[in-house]
């Protein structure tokens, strides 16, 4: 049988602390997997495009995800698509998942733990945190972050100033004007947008901040202008798909770029922060492996508690 979850059922089976922790044990192991993820995009000759990544994989874990996205900016959600949770064992196919949501958890509480490892604590003076572009990625980030750290005072900008507005309102923050507005008030800025143009340059930025932009996640769309990734300590992902496919390939620059991956400071094999002055950056890609620890985890409280609809695809 295979278990249908929909968003519904996942926003009742998932929890951001027990995401954070099984993505935090993900980066932990992941570089043990000799199988690479891939990452496969195309253009469309509609409004979008399809992006597929696969095979999600994680030592330990009996099973591999294959997910199958459609991005139209202009649609809401603007991502759509399904994961399939397969048995490792026999490739039967034990769930199809709601995409968008997995998607937007994970990322949005990947960036979380990177944020929080990586930026100064708000006892060091980290103490106001801002937004730029206050969608679903924006809300599962502050979400996972307010686990894991506080800060006195938030600041958000969006190109739409009523979405803007309510993300500050939810959140009790103040909304800026400009994203270099943003950048001026705060110690940790989050990005999460779908702009084709630098937002932030050096100029807008001062030593001591952290950045996680989450935006520049395939070809074109760009967040951070070049000199901002030449100047700071850049934590990634995976520094080959960064550089093929993320913010470093938009910026035309080299994979050697990157100072470490987040695995590799979670590992404790790079530090995450040398020193205070030093400007951060977190631009992840995104990994298949990712989509499976939280898939993994939602069909395992499914299966324990008869969640979802049970189809049988073979009948």
């Amino acid at each position: 049988m295979t278990r249908l979850l929909t968003r519904t059922d996942l926003l009742e089976l998932l929890d951001p602390a027990a995401c954070v922790q099984a993505l935090r044990e993900g980066f932990a192991v992941a570089a043990q997997d000799a199988l690479p993820g891939q990452r496969v995009r195309t253009d469309l000759p509609f409004p979008g495009t399809a992006t597929a990544l696969l095979p999600g994989l994680l030592p330990g874990t009996p099973a591999y995800t294959v997910k199958v996205n459609a991005k139209f900016p202009g649609a809401s959600p603007a991502l759509r698509g399904v994961i399939c949770l397969h048995s490792g064992a026999d490739g039967a196919l034990l769930a199809l998942i709601d995409s968008a949501t997995v998607t937007a958890w994970r990322t949005g509480l990947a960036a979380a733990l990177a944020t929080d490892l990586l930026a100064r604590p708000a006892a060091d003076g980290a103490d106001t945190v801002g937004v730029i572009g206050a969608g679903a990625q924006s809300e599962l980030t502050l979400r996972g972050l307010r686990a894991l750290r506080s800060w006195d005072r938030l600041v958000v900008h969006d190109t739409d100033p009523g979405r803007a507005s309510a993300f500050a309102r939810r959140h009790g923050g103040t909304v800026a004007a400009t994203p270099a507005e943003v950048a001026a008030e705060a110690d940790v800025v989050v990005l999460a947008t779908w702009s084709r143009e630098p937002l932030l340059h050096l100029a807008d930025l001062r030593p001591g901040q952290h950045l996680t932009a989450l935006g520049a996640d395939e070809p074109g769309k760009r967040e951070l202008a070049p000199d901002v990734l030449r100047s700071a300590r850049l934590i990634v992902d995976d520094a080959t798909l960064v550089a093929t496919h993320g913010a470093l390939a938009n910026a035309g620059l080299p994979a050697s770029m990157a100072a470490a991956s987040l695995g590799e400071v979670i590992r404790g094999e790079a530090p995450a922060r040398p020193h205070d002055r030093r400007l951060t950056v977190y631009a992840p890609v995104g990994l298949p492996w990712q989509d499976l620890a939280l898939s993994w985890l939602a069909y395992q409280r499914a299966e324990a508690a008869g969640a979802g609809t049970a189809l049988d695809l073979l009948a």
